[in-house]
């Protein structure tokens, strides 16, 4: 029995997620006062792209059990008449597992990404994404992405020789 290779995880950071989206986080964002001074805005967090073919902006929740680790990936999914966004309601940190598009058009190297239960993600049209991996416990996330008509997802299966023992946390701080 041949294991499968261990894919590292590093942290989720605006530079290097850049190539597969935006990371959706109020630190570092650009901010202004609104509502007479009582509340704070974090403007302008992630590209939302889902017009193509008339496409529509939904506005979803997802509950995500939480994953038993080790894992194996299995298969990767691509949206490619939209981005789609996944913001953990709750400081419940999850991975990210993202490849960019091949020149033959199948998903390329995996990377994977640990959130820190504040941030969220905003895939790119087009960009490869293993489903949620929710960590610890049941996790509800906010999703935007597209509705309307056209075909929104591609699934390619993988062939099961890349795998997550455990997540390591030690690198953020959880709470």
């Amino acid at each position: 029995m041949t294991h499968p290779e261990t894919l590292a995880i590093q942290p989720l950071t605006t530079d290097a997620f850049a190539a597969f989206g935006d990371v959706i986080e109020a630190v570092g964002a650009a901010t202004f006062s609104i509502n007479d001074g009582q509340a704070q805005r974090f403007h302008d967090l992630a590209t939302v792209d889902v017009g193509t073919n008339g496409g529509r902006p939904l506005v979803s929740i997802v509950r995500s059990a939480p994953t038993r680790f080790p894992i194996t990936l299995h298969k990767v999914e691509r949206h490619p008449l939209g981005s789609q966004a996944f913001i953990p309601l709750g400081e419940h940190p999850f991975l990210v597992i993202v490849a960019l598009t091949t020149a033959d058009d199948l998903p390329g190297e995996l990377h994977a990404f640990l959130s820190n239960g504040r941030q969220g993600i905003n895939y790119r049209p087009g960009v490869w994404h293993h489903p949620l991996v929710s960590l610890n416990q049941t996790t509800d996330f906010l999703v935007i992405d597209r509705g309307g008509a056209g075909e929104n997802c591609d699934v390619v299966d993988l062939d099961g020789k890349i795998g997550i023992a455990t997540p390591v946390v030690s690198f953020i701080e959880i709470r």
